[in-house]
C-alpha cells in the first residue's frame, strides 16, 4: 500500500521520470489531486526516450507538464551522479512545492553510503521546496502498483551499470548489508518516521 507521510495539498506537482516508481505516484495522487507533473531531461539518450515516454503519457491523461534541461556546465570535481542531482533540483526549486517519488529503498541505500562515510543520515521529508511522503514505503509496493492498475513505465539501463555510486551500493552493497541485519529497512523507517 502507498502511504502517505505528510497530508499533501490539492494541487500538486510531482517530479516523473517515466520510471515505475514516479509513474506509480502520479496514477495514485491523480486519482484524488489536480496534477501537474515535471520532467527533468539530463542529456542522455535515456533521457530523451523518457521525455517522450511522459509527454504521451500527459497527453493521454490531460495532465499539464513541464520540461527541464541541463543549463550549467559539469564542476570538474563533481561526479555525473552529483552534476545531475544539482541540475534536476535547480530546476525543481522553480516550480514551487514538488513532490519527489523517494522511497524506503532509496533511504536505506542513502543510510548505508553515509555511514560508511562516517556520517550516517538518511533522505530528509523535505529540501527546500521539495517534500519527499513516501519514505517508508518499499519500491515494490511501486512496481506491483503499477502492475496491478496496468500503469506502464520506462526503464533506465543505466541503472543496471554499477560505476556509478548509488548502483553500486545498490546491487553490491546491499545485499551484503541485508545479510548483516535483514531488518535493515525496519531499522530505517524508524528513523525516517521518528525524523517527520
Amino acid at each position: 500500500m502507498l502511504k502517505l507521510l505528510v497530508p499533501l495539498p490539492k494541487r500538486i506537482t510531482i517530479a516523473c521520470s517515466g520510471g515505475v516508481d514516479s509513474m506509480a505516484v502520479v496514477d495514485f495522487l491523480k486519482r484524488k489531486h489536480d496534477v501537474t507533473i515535471a520532467y527533468f531531461n539530463h542529456g542522455t539518450a535515456h533521457g530523451e526516450k523518457a521525455m517522450e515516454f511522459v509527454a504521451h503519457y500527459c497527453s493521454e491523461n490531460h495532465l499539464p507538464v513541464m520540461f527541464g534541461t541541463r543549463c550549467d556546465q559539469k564542476i570538474k570535481e563533481e561526479s555525473l551522479e552529483e552534476y545531475w542531482r544539482r541540475e534536476r533540483y535547480g530546476f525543481l526549486s522553480s516550480l514551487g512545492p514538488v513532490i519527489t517519488c523517494h522511497h524506503l529503498d532509496d533511504c536505506v541505500e542513502t543510510y548505508i553510503w553515509s555511514s560508511l562515510h562516517g556520517t550516517p543520515k538518511v533522505i530528509p521529508l523535505t529540501r527546500g521546496n521539495v517534500l519527499r511522503p513516501f519514505l517508508t514505503t518499499r519500491k515494490d509496493v511501486f512496481k506491483d502498483w503499477c502492475i496491478r492498475h496496468e500503469v506502464k513505465w520506462i526503464e533506465d539501463d543505466s541503472n543496471q551499470e554499477t560505476i556509478h555510486m548509488r548502483n553500486y551500493v545498490r546491487h553490491e552493497l546491499m545485499p551484503h548489508a541485508l545479510h548483516v541485519n535483514p531488518g535493515l529497512h525496519t531499522l530505517v523507517k524508524k528513523i525516517v518516521e521518528n525524523k517527520k
